[in-house]
């Protein structure tokens, strides 16, 4: 039942599929959700695969398919992860005062860092999803790597992390992860990457992108602790762009 639960929870959370409401959901749900978000998002990375398969074969611009592909992942997330982004970008350069920031982040319009933030990451993620696009089986590596991203989720909602307020969608998320389901998420994740690299044919690069993916929640993190207190479900979806942001990059370089 846990299981089913975790399931439900993570598909309607992270995708705009319509699932049943899972029968509970507490730290226990909540942590194993995050461990299976990887698998969750398969819908999206088919249709994200398919749209730079068909871009391809009908001779579409490879930069106006990564778009394509980029508007198909914002409406089948409900631009969620976007949303977060800005929020993020916005707390973190409005203020001192870990409340202040809080407040702009859950209620405020998008800023200036806001806009920057999502205008930046959109146009590296499309970038560098146009190069992965040219190779012959770049669309398998796009699936694949759209996958690969959502593991940034178990590492930022591991035992120990902070939650910066106690109310929130976030909040039963952070924290409850255990180790272990971090380390099968990283392995399921490390396999997903090595796939989407022999696919380009360079698995190095993208092992490598991996790692710096890792290094770029933790700082995320890491800053969000130091900064507001802990983190939240906007930082949660921060994390989700740029990891993808990364491992796309990464991708274009094999």
């Amino acid at each position: 039942m846990i299981l089913r639960d975790a399931w439900l929870l993570a598909t309607g959370t992270l995708t705009a599929v319509r699932v049943p409401p899972p029968s509970r959901v507490d730290r226990p749900v909540a942590g194993l959700a995050m461990v299976l978000a990887p698998v969750a998002v398969l819908p999206l990375a088919v249709v994200a695969a398919i749209l730079a398969l068909l871009g391809d074969r009908f001779g579409l611009a490879p930069l106006a398919t990564a778009y394509v592909v980029l508007l198909a992942l914002a409406l089948g997330t409900r631009a969620f992860h976007w949303d977060g982004l800005a929020d993020t970008a916005d707390g973190l350069t409005a203020s001192y005062s870990p409340e202040r920031s809080l407040e702009v982040m859950r209620t405020g319009p998008v800023g200036p860092a806001g806009v920057v933030a999502v205008v930046l990451v959109a146009g590296l993620q499309a970038a560098a999803l146009a190069s992965v696009i040219r190779h012959e089986h770049g669309w398998v590596a796009v699936g694949l790597l759209v996958c690969a991203s959502r593991a940034c989720l178990a590492i930022a909602c591991v035992s120990g992390v902070p939650a910066a307020r106690a109310d929130g969608l976030g909040a039963t998320h952070i924290g409850s992860v255990p180790d272990v389901g971090a380390l099968l998420s990283l392995a399921l994740t490390i396999v997903l990457v090595a796939l989407a690299g022999f696919v380009l044919g360079s698995v190095w690069p993208l092992l490598v992108g991996l790692a710096l993916m890792l290094a770029a929640v933790v700082a995320l993190v890491f800053r969000c602790v130091r900064r507001l207190g802990g983190i939240t479900g906007d930082v949660l979806g921060a994390a989700v762009e740029v990891s993808f942001a990364v491992l796309v990059l990464a991708a274009a370089t094999s």
